[in-house]
């Protein structure tokens, strides 16, 4: 029997969800984001659909360039019920593969640049992509789909002004439009599908909600291979607005990102968690023409401050239910020290908080989230048993189904839902949804290692981190199993620490015992076999890199990101050499020298540039250890040597 408390809450959620009403469609052609754009290139054919380093594209141009290669997909085979895989550099060409996908009739499977070989030859195997879009550089990479790769920057493609013949019929409505892979709990990422339907309905929603309009500019700062850019591109080239794209790595420091912002009169920008709550507690100028900034991803931990010049809105959604599926503004804060909710459901999505018996909780107790409606994907692609068991049948809407989606929450007196965790051991980890037991079965499959477990520690403060524990003989090290897992890991899942344990604790009902694994210490973590520090600067350098992550000790030429350092650690890591060495090293420098060594020799060359450009007086303050009183750039002192 089902639960009348759950039917009002249903009714709730269809006719008070705080959005506006959904766009009009009067065409069917409306309902897909390439009619759209061709839409907007006849009714604005010069105004800018994309800026970036690389260029600018109009919307003219974009959909000549999408219309030559739909045209060049189509003579090789592509057509309804197809994929094109594109792994593609940050660049204007992503979007316009991506367009020429759909006016083929295919879906696109969007895959990171920095995908190891051996992840991407999966991903591209088990979607069954004819082929794979590609640029002269990575093509160098792939290897592993020999025969399937088209190099687009090598194609001599002439504009094409317009597709007619029969493009509209080509798709419909519940046909896929992108297959995404996330980290997957068997050991390999599982791909899920979404259909034109549901982009619908979450550019439709977000257009309303948020008023997009042609002279928004509108910020695209995720990777294509995550379903954040879903969000951040369709539903602005729908409206005819302009997409900015700024360099791959704006995101590692909040100050510059909030530079960007303001210097491109960027209106509507989504930030992940993490950065967001460091761009909010930046000084921001009364005339900034952002206005609203939208984040998701993790637990936001903090309000706007009062006088913000733009609106805050914290979203969630899993990606198996397009990108969002509660949105929510956030209020500033004043006396309220409570976390931001997650907000209400999206027009035509539903939210249900079950106990374990799929019944409705009260308001006030805790249960998990279950999403229903029009944003619900159909599944995992090739994964029938785990469709199954998380896409389950609405028994409250019959007909439909649900999500089952592994979060926790409670629905608050005012009708917002407060997040609350997860409920199985699924890791959020700055934005990314891992699956501990994905790493533990490539860990296991290293030679040597014997079991492990993997989990996310929070040590130092509130900085979560994942930690590796390892079962396996003495001739292991960290950097061993650190290179293992890049070679067959994205970044994001490559731990921060490794800790040697004689076994893998289990509670009574099988399941990994996290509480009972220890914290690292200097003690416990997996060493390496040191090599000898050639300076010391290198000496002093590495010492302090492994005081920041927690090691027991560090070698001149350990990478900082195979450490497992990430962006905000990066900054850190800047600040610390600056007040020991006294010299500025860029972010930028950090991720094309990621080594001790390279970067003892990068402060070394600052040191001598420094020195060089000093006076005779401000040098001999240096020795004695004195602050110059000139110029900025004199001051700290130089250490001594």
């Amino acid at each position: 029997m089902i639960n009348p408390l759950l039917i009002k809450e249903v009714e709730k959620n269809r006719n008070d969800n705080g959005s506006a009403p959904m766009l009009p469609v009067e065409k069917a052609q409306d309902r897909f984001v390439h009619h759209l754009t061709s839409a907007r290139a006849g009714s604005n054919p010069d105004s800018v659909a994309i800026d970036s380093l690389q260029g600018r594209l109009t919307y003219r141009e974009l959909d000549q360039r999408a219309n030559a290669l739909s045209q060049r997909f189509r003579s090789l085979g592509i057509g309804r019920g197809t994929v094109v895989a594109l792994w593609l550099r940050r660049s204007p060409w992503i979007i316009a593969a991506a367009l020429a996908a759909w006016k083929s009739g295919a879906a696109y499977l969007p895959l990171d640049p920095e995908t190891p070989r051996e992840r991407l030859q999966f991903m591209v195997d088990d979607c069954g992509a004819k082929i794979v879009a590609t640029d002269s550089v990575l093509a160098e990479r792939a290897g592993g789909v020999t025969g399937r790769v088209l190099v687009l920057d090598d194609l001599d493609l002439r504009p094409v002004e317009d597709i007619t013949n029969g493009s509209i019929e080509l798709i419909r409505p519940d046909d896929l439009a992108y297959v995404i892979y996330t980290s997957g709990s068997t050991g390999v990422p599982k791909g899920v599908e979404i259909t034109h339907a549901n982009l619908f309905n979450l550019i439709s929603w977000h257009n309303s909600t948020f008023q997009v309009r042609e002279s928004d500019s509108a910020s695209v700062l995720a990777g294509l291979g995550f379903d954040a850019s879903v969000w951040e591109i369709w539903p602005y080239l729908a409206a005819g607005a302009t997409l900015r794209l700024p360099d791959s790595q704006i995101l590692n420091n909040a100050g510059h990102l909030r530079d960007w912002l303001i210097a491109n009169g960027i209106t509507i920008a989504f930030v992940p968690t993490p950065a967001a709550e460091q761009v909010l507690a930046l000084e921001w100028p009364r005339d900034a023409k952002l206005r609203l900034l939208l984040t998701g991803g993790d637990t936001l931990h903090v309000r706007p401050t009062p006088g913000l010049p733009f609106k805050v809105i914290n979203n969630y959604g899993p990606t198996e239910c397009t990108v969002v599926a509660t949105s929510g503004l956030v209020h500033p804060s004043v006396d309220d020290r409570s976390l931001p909710s997650i907000g209400k459901p999206i027009e035509n999505s539903r939210i249900y908080i079950l106990d374990e018996n799929l019944e409705p909780v009260i308001v006030g107790q805790s249960g998990e989230l279950y999403i229903g409606g029009a944003n619900v994907g159909t599944g995992y692609r090739n994964r029938a048993e785990l469709t199954a068991q998380r896409f389950l049948p609405n028994p409250f809407e019959p007909g439909t189904r649900m999500y089952k989606t592994g979060d926790l929450g409670t629905f608050l007196p005012n009708g917002e839902i407060a997040f609350l965790g997860r409920a199985d051991n699924q890791i959020k980890l700055r934005g990314y949804r891992i699956e501990p037991d994905e790493i533990v079965a490539v860990l296991n499959s290293c030679p040597g290692v014997t079991a492990s477990a993997v989990t996310a520690r929070s040590d130092r403060g509130d900085e979560k981190n994942l930690v590796a524990y390892v079962v396996g003989n003495s001739a292991l090290t960290r950097t061993t199993l650190q290179e293992f897992l890049a070679e067959r890991l994205p970044e994001y899942m490559i731990p921060a620490a490794y800790v040697a344990i004689d076994n893998v604790p289990f509670t009574a009902n099988g399941k990994v015992d996290a509480a009972s694994l220890p914290a690292p210490t200097p003690e416990n973590q997996l060493r390496d076999r040191t090599s000898q520090a050639d300076s010391v600067i290198e000496l002093r350098l590495a010492q302090i890199v492994a005081d920041l992550m927690n090691l027991p000790a560090v070698a001149p030429d350990d990478n900082f990101f195979l450490l497992g350092g990430h962006s905000l650690l990066g900054t850190q890591l800047i600040a610390r050499i600056r007040d020991n060495f006294g010299v500025e090293i860029a972010l930028r420098a950090l991720f094309e020298q990621p080594t001790v060594r390279e970067l003892a020799g990068e402060v070394e060359r600052l040191l001598i540039e420094k020195v060089e450009n000093m006076s005779e007086e401000d040098a001999q303050r240096a020795l004695r250890g004195m602050k110059p009183q000139s110029s900025a750039t004199h001051a700290r002192s130089v250490p001594a040597a």
